[in-house]
């Protein structure tokens, strides 16, 4: 079946260049001239590029149907290069590509191909077996040739043609061999070793005749080139080429092959001439790689996951978080498809922005799985290991950066060239297809960064932004392409205005002073710590255990108003502000105030995946392995899962009554607003010199009265004893 699919696959390239197509009945004779080869002639070599993994995909090219004809074929270049690719967002027919490059349609732009002239085409003539034979043979110089015969299986002549010794005018210092052998060794050799074959002959052609890049329209051309049987390798690729075309021979000239029936094809009919100016549209395999952002709050910090490292415990787009607390961030990316040093990786490096009220502890791991969910550990690399480097940067705004670049001793590691052996991912694969060492695998980056207790930090669903840029090359290192996402945290504020009934705020500043609450996370089950600041303001700064290490808030003068209580930086939970004392004279609070910020995620579409301004964007809908026709390995041409998440909202309640939040900055929602009035207690009896004779005078009356009441009712009771 392998070499079925494989004959078939090469049909369009070997069999044609090779002139196999001779004994195809032509519609009509070539002259004496045209039947045999000028050798003292010039030849060239026209390459087209297109992008046949996607187009298929659209659904406006059947790559089956195809049949190379060695001639250039206008309708392939208008459905290919002039159709409209159908990439979300396109509104033309043109492709963006990595670098800010554009290709027409489905042309793949920036491949290299090398070239070289390998063999000779001759004629064998002689007696086999009392018959004379004559025959074409392509004879290749031992010495020279020899690595190349070795990587495709015919090393030391072996399947060499048997006869040629018997031809005195073929030389001794070449191997011959049948096109059919020729044929059947690549074949064989890119079936069960694809990737070996592939890095043996990109070494081998080192030293050949390179072609210029693909253009917009996927053309490249050798020209001016001598007559000779040419190795045709793919030596550099874009970002996008997962899998590079199959090495492969063609014979400079060829004899013509028709356009099997192709009612379109320029060549309708074959094997009547040698065609010195061969055209070949070679298939290349196309995807991109993956990338998410999320995070979590630290679970000592009150997050609510298991603190585990599974990549799904409480990792989200948003969460929430009070000033103080460590954020743990994970950014996740399954490697491209790698099948030889071709499409080995240049660069894999990573931009990841905190914007400002957040900061870096520097601290990255790069770890790598060999599946999806990250649960099988294949490496980790720490800071410092040399496999990358962590650079951390500040601007003006107050943004923080950090730079994630793979070394070269990384991008070793990755690549792994032949290390075929070892990765796990082969046993699932396509088809002729073998990974490199960690192809395919899944790299999962984590770090951990602190909520900023300052002004710095954003309040509300404006969020608290962090952002991550991919960016990732092949060998054609002048084209690259990049993957974008983000994240938020968000957090809020309370703002409590303090009075007393019986007098204006700026005239009770000294009362104020007198005035303390204390805040404690119900949800949690924590007092809340804070610093106050110059600018009357707490920010909070952690949380503790105890009542009594929790900070007392005391009413502030904050941008010229009295009796404030501001504190930023609490993340959506209950709370409870209780008033601990006022000043003399006033009524504490019977109860608690309860306040609960509420989460609530109808807010609008985040929109990082708008602007990835290089290359397909990860919502592309091209790269839905879905849509690929008869696809067998999801590991090929890895998809983009679509992402998208919305800005989080938030809501609040003050003793179960819906309040309106405040503006904070670009957040609409972002301080939950309140205010508590101190009345004056009710008035006691006055006390001092005069109110005590008062109350003896009183009470001197009272003994009298009770004492006549007595003798009254002694007296009655006498009389009514003698009666």
């Amino acid at each position: 079946m392998k070499n079925k699919r494989f004959h078939k696959l090469f049909a369009g390239v070997l069999a044609f260049a090779l002139g196999l197509s001779a004994l195809a009945l032509p519609a009509f004779a070539a002259t004496v001239d045209e039947a045999t080869i000028d050798t003292g002639a010039k030849a060239s070599l026209t390459i087209y590029k297109y992008d046949f993994t996607q187009a298929q995909k659209d659904g406006v090219w059947d790559v089956d149907s195809f049949v190379s004809t060695g001639y250039k074929e206008s309708y392939v270049e208008n459905a290919l290069g002039g159709t409209e690719a159908t990439k979300v967002g396109d509104t033309d027919n043109v492709s963006d590509l990595g670098n800010g490059q554009t290709s027409n349609g489905y042309a793949i732009k920036g491949v290299e191909f090398t070239i070289k002239n390998v063999a000779e085409i001759t004629t064998f003539s002689a007696v086999v077996d009392g018959k004379n034979e004559t025959e074409v043979l392509y004879g290749f110089d031992k010495s020279a040739a020899a690595d190349l015969l070795t990587a495709i299986g015919l090393g030391n002549g072996h399947n060499a043609f048997e006869h040629a010794s018997l031809d005195k005018d073929l030389s001794t210092s070449k191997w011959y061999y049948t096109a059919d052998a020729l044929n059947k060794a690549l074949s064989d050799t890119a079936a069960n070793n694809p990737t070996e074959l592939r890095d043996a002959l990109e070494k081998f052609i080192k030293g050949g005749i390179t072609m210029p890049l693909t253009d917009a329209d996927g053309y490249t051309k050798a020209d001016n080139l001598s007559v000779g049987l040419y190795l045709v390798v793919e030596t550099k690729v874009p970002e996008m080429v997962t899998n590079t075309t199959a090495p492969f021979f063609v014979s400079l000239p060829m004899t013509t092959v028709d356009g099997d029936a192709n009612k379109n094809s320029s060549n309708p009919d074959g094997g009547h001439e040698w065609n010195y100016d061969v055209v070949v549209y070679p298939k290349n395999e196309t995807g991109i790689p993956t990338l998410e952002k999320t995070l979590r709050e630290k679970k000592e910090d009150t997050g609510h996951n298991e603190g585990s490292s599974a990549i799904d415990d409480g990792y989200e787009h948003n969460t929430t978080a009070s000033s103080g607390d460590v954020i743990e961030y994970q950014i996740i990316t399954t490697l491209p498809s790698i099948t030889s040093q071709a499409t080995a990786l240049s660069e894999y490096s990573f931009v990841d922005t905190l914007s400002k009220g957040l900061t870096y502890n520097e601290d990255v791991t790069l770890t790598f799985f060999s599946d999806k969910d990250c649960k099988k550990e294949v490496d980790v690399w720490k800071t410092n290991s040399g496999e990358f480097t962590a650079a951390f940067t500040h601007n003006d705004a107050g943004d923080s950066t950090m730079k994630i670049v793979i070394t070269e001793a990384g991008l070793a590691k990755i690549n792994g060239y032949a290390n075929t052996s070892s990765n796990v991912n082969n046993k699932s694969t396509a088809p002729n297809t073998k990974y490199t060492s960690y192809s395919n695998y899944t790299l999962r980056i984590t770090y951990t960064a602190t909520l900023d207790a300052n002004a710095t930090t954003v309040l509300g669903e404006a969020g608290n932004k962090n952002e991550v840029v991919m960016t990732w090359r092949r060998s054609s290192t002048e084209y690259f392409d990049t993957l974008n996402d983000d994240c938020h945290v968000y957090t809020f504020g309370i703002d409590l205005t303090k009075t007393f009934s019986d007098q204006n705020s700026e005239a009770a500043d000294a009362d104020f002073a007198h005035v303390k609450f204390k805040l404690r996370n119900v949800s949690d089950s924590y007092w809340v710590t804070a610093d106050l600041q110059s600018d009357g303001i707490y920010y909070v700064t952690g949380h503790v255990d105890t009542e009594e290490a929790g900070t007392t808030f005391i009413p502030q003068t904050v941008s010229n108003r009295h009796g404030i209580i501001l504190i930023r930086g609490l993340e959506d939970d209950t709370y409870e502000l209780t008033e601990i004392e006022t000043a003399n004279g006033y009524t504490l609070l019977k109860d608690k105030i309860t306040v609960v910020i509420t989460k609530d995620f109808e807010g609008e579409e985040c929109d990082v995946y708008t602007h990835d301004t290089l290359g397909v964007t990860q919502n592309d809908s091209r790269y839905d392995a879905a849509s690929v026709k008869g696809s067998v390995d999801p590991l090929t041409n890895i998809p983009q899962a679509p992402l998208s998440h919305q800005m989080m909202q938030a809501k609040a309640t003050v003793d179960t009554n819906e309040v309106t939040m405040q503006a904070d900055g670009d957040s609409e929602n972002g301080i939950v607003t309140l205010t508590v009035v101190n009345r004056p207690g009710f008035e006691l009896p006055p006390t001092g010199e005069r109110s005590m004779l008062l109350f003896t005078v009183i009470g001197a009356s009272l003994m009298v009265a009770s004492a006549m009441l007595i003798v009254i009712v002694a007296k009655k009771k006498k009389n009514q004893d003698n009666a």
